[in-house]
């Protein structure tokens, strides 16, 4: 697995988990949704992704999208 494949499944965990917070929990997880979701904007425009720098630490190896 490279790394823009990590960051792809894991921001679609997160905002898997952040629809069941919101459908079981409580309906203030949608903020927590359009968090995820504005961080992949900027992450489109700048490059820069916290997630992206957690997994390269991780050891997973490098893609396209996030060098």
């Amino acid at each position: 697995m490279n790394l823009d494949r990590a960051v792809m499944a894991f921001a679609g965990v997160m905002i898997l988990i952040s629809l069941a917070l919101t459908h079981f929990v409580s309906p203030w997880f949608w903020l927590f949704t359009a968090f995820i979701g504005l961080n992949l904007l900027q992450a489109s425009f700048t490059g820069f992704c916290p997630a992206a720098i957690v997994f390269k630490k991780l050891g997973i190896g490098g893609g396209c999208a996030f060098k």
